[in-house]
Parts: structure tokens; sequence; C-alpha cells
């Protein structure tokens, strides 16, 4: 629950907006607001700080920009502490279950396709096969902890019993533990894109809102492709870090 509000200093140099944008960063980097907790209606919070609604909904934009809070309309909507976003390192090839571990957070998968299908054609160029030739196609939406962070697309090869194999674990550890393709490599491209109405529905955002396209192409030992990914990621959840060094 949000504390005792400050008292704002005046003739200070420092906007009121920014004041509160501090006081309530500071609130939530000591544990006083949590994640998940709603921030107190604007007018009762403005009334609180001595300051107008537009002045608050500034300091409130700031944060929810800056991906601290979410703002949700409706009458059960309001200003809601976020989850704190989970780094997911593209430097190795660690899958989505590796990256949550390491966060200490459970990884969770709802499958939403899980079929043989023609290889469509940027499928079949990175997975070099015939466009239109079968292919495995897996859909499904990863979660951290409870909310959901990404949606992931991938094809494989036409590999014998894949499809009835456990898909809600990693697929790198599938492909590695039954048929000897441990993913080693990959060529990664990232690129910003606006969710559509069915991804945004998936994910639990509005339409319109920001995603973080991640195309992949991973390759076994041998240089054998053995997937091709569209992976949405949601930034507001997700930071994607790659470290580099002097070769």
């Amino acid at each position: 629950m949000v504390g005792t509000p400050p008292e704002l200093e005046r003739g200070t140099g420092v906007p009121a907006h920014v004041q509160i944008e501090r006081w309530l960063l500071e609130s939530i980097d000591r544990g006083e607001l949590a994640p998940g907790d709603r921030l107190p209606g604007e007018r009762e919070l403005a009334g609180r700080l001595g300051v107008s609604r537009m002045t608050l909904r500034q300091a409130l934009a700031t944060l929810e920009r800056d991906g601290l809070l979410v703002r949700l309309p409706g009458r059960a909507g309001g200003a809601f502490v976020s989850e704190p976003r989970v780094e997911c390192d593209l430097t190795g090839l660690a899958g989505f279950t590796e990256q949550m571990r390491r966060a200490r957070l459970r990884a969770g998968a709802r499958v939403l396709t899980a079929a043989t299908v023609p290889a469509p054609g940027p499928a079949a160029r990175a997975l070099g096969v015939p466009a239109g030739s079968p292919v495995h196609e897996v859909a499904r939406v990863r979660s951290a902890g409870r909310s959901p962070v990404a949606l992931e697309r991938s094809f494989f090869p036409p590999l014998p019993g894949f499809l009835g194999e456990d898909l809600t674990g990693s697929l790198y550890a599938l492909l590695a533990a039954r048929y000897d393709l441990e993913p080693r490599t990959a060529v990664e491209h990232l690129d910003p894109v606006i969710a559509g109405a069915g991804e945004a529905a998936e994910l639990g955002i509005e339409p319109g809102a920001p995603l973080m396209l991640i195309e992949r192409t991973a390759y076994a030992a041998d240089g054998m492709p053995v997937e091709y990914a569209r992976d949405l990621f949601r930034p507001d959840r997700v930071r994607i870090s790659v470290r580099s060094g002097i070769t």
C-alpha cells in the first residue's frame, strides 16, 4: 500500500511531477509498493499530494513508459505496479525455460498449435527444405511466474514422434535428448513490431502495444538447421541483453 505522500517542495526548480515520480519509485524500491499493488484513484491521490490530476497523470505516464506501472482502463482498472522485467541474455543459446530458471522464475507454456504443416517460405528457406514440404509447427504462450510474457512460433524438421512428446517444457532439451540435435548456434534478428488483435489477446495486452520480435534460426553442431522461430516478447516484462567483447 502506498505510504504517506511527501510534502512537495515549491520553488526548487524540480517540477512537481518529477518529485512524484521519485517518491513512487522510492516506494517501489523499498518494497512499500509490491508488484500487482494498485495505486489509489487519480482523484484521491492528486488530492493527497495537493496537485492537479494533469500533473499526477504526467508522473504516472512517465513511470508507465519506463515499465514500472501498468495503467488499465475501466471500473476495475487503475494504475498497478508492474512485475519486474525478466532479463533474457541472447549471448548464449539458452532457451526460454533455462532463461527463467536463471531468473528464479517458473517457466510456463500453453500450447496453441502443434501440427505438421506445409512449410511457409521463410521457414522452408531457414530449414533448407522445399517450400510446402512438411514441417512441424509449434506455437506456445510462454509465461514467467503467472503472467504471459512471450508468444513463440517455431518450425522444426518433420522428426518422427516429435508432436507426441510433452511440448510444454524445453523443446531444445527434447531435441537434444531424443534426437541428438542439440542446438549449438543460432542467427537471430530483432525488430520492434506492433501487437495485432490475436497476439494481444494471448499476451494480455492492448492491440497496438509494442512487442519485440526475435526471428531465429538454430543449428545443431554439424550445421543442420533444427529450428526456425518467430518469438514475440513483451518489452514491459522482458529485457533483452547481449554481451560483447573485443576479438
